[in-house]
């Protein structure tokens, strides 16, 4: 009997820089493609990394990246203009800008900075037509507050990456026509309220993602998190809207390409 062919599935944020993973990422890939994983985004978090990150996706026909600067870090980096992150938009291997976004969970104390990178990155976005890759913990208020002041003077797409925030959040970002990225964080047992905001939410604005080598989902909680655990994400998310794994997995991933319009595989030779 041949083997059952797997659905495919986009993880749309990984981080195969981070040292976790040092000299392991050709494993870490070919494990994804197994799982049935054909494409990663691997997000660089300070742009004096992203010559790194770039050279991980220039080797790999499978990952595409993105880059911008966490809102943790805002304030420990040079503030990023909006001409690099257009610069930096030119490589045809690069898909969104960001991270960005802001953090009060832990870095309160540098909000002022935080919001102010967060709007560089949006006009960025604006500029380039590519998708605003965004963190938001402890700030639902202020995040949904300048998202949706800039899309209303000039829209953009955007994606709340590992989404874990409230319902008031989802409800205005879905409003803007942003998408919602499923992380591990939905499968832990414990998350059944975040479960029913996402069940709330329309399948076509729901992505994938794994945050690796963070947030590792059931049955891997507690170890490394890595591209090929997508899967066990996308189970729990297929439950979620009561689907079947083969068509969580083609609606996400036509979420994805509706998305990042140029993380697309090179066609193959006939």
């Amino acid at each position: 009997m041949p083997a059952r062919a797997l659905p495919e599935l986009v993880d749309s944020h990984c981080h195969l820089d981070f040292p976790d993973f040092e000299g392991e990422i050709a494993d870490i890939i070919a494990r994804a493609h197994q799982a049935g994983v054909t494409r990663m985004v691997t997000i660089c978090t300070r742009l004096r990394n992203e010559p790194q990150v770039r050279a991980i996706a220039e080797s790999h026909a499978s990952v595409f990246y993105a880059a911008g600067t966490h809102p943790m870090s805002a304030a420990q980096e040079p503030l990023v203009t909006v001409d690099q992150l257009v610069a930096l938009a030119r490589h045809p291997k690069f898909v969104g800008i960001g991270e960005t976004g802001l953090d009060y969970h832990y870095t309160a104390d540098s909000k002022d900075v935080q919001q102010q990178s967060l709007r560089t990155h949006i006009v960025a976005a604006q500029e380039t037509g590519l998708p605003l890759i965004i963190h938001a913990r402890g700030a639902d208020e202020d995040v949904a507050a300048i998202l949706t002041e800039a899309y209303r003077e000039r829209p953009y797409s955007c994606v709340m990456h590992c989404f874990s925030s409230g319902e008031a959040l989802a409800k205005s970002m879905i409003e803007l026509g942003f998408y919602l990225s499923m992380s591990g964080i939905a499968a832990f047992p414990r998350s059944q309220e975040l479960r029913d905001i996402f069940a709330a939410c329309p399948l076509d604005r729901i992505l994938l993602e794994t945050d690796s080598p963070y947030l590792a989902p059931p049955p891997r909680r507690g170890r490394r998190n890595e591209p090929a655990y997508t899967a066990y994400t996308a189970k729990a998310g297929a439950a979620v809207f009561g689907l079947s794994e083969a068509e969580f997995a083609a609606q996400t991933t036509a979420n994805f390409d509706r998305l990042f319009t140029r993380a697309r595989l090179p066609v193959a030779a006939p």
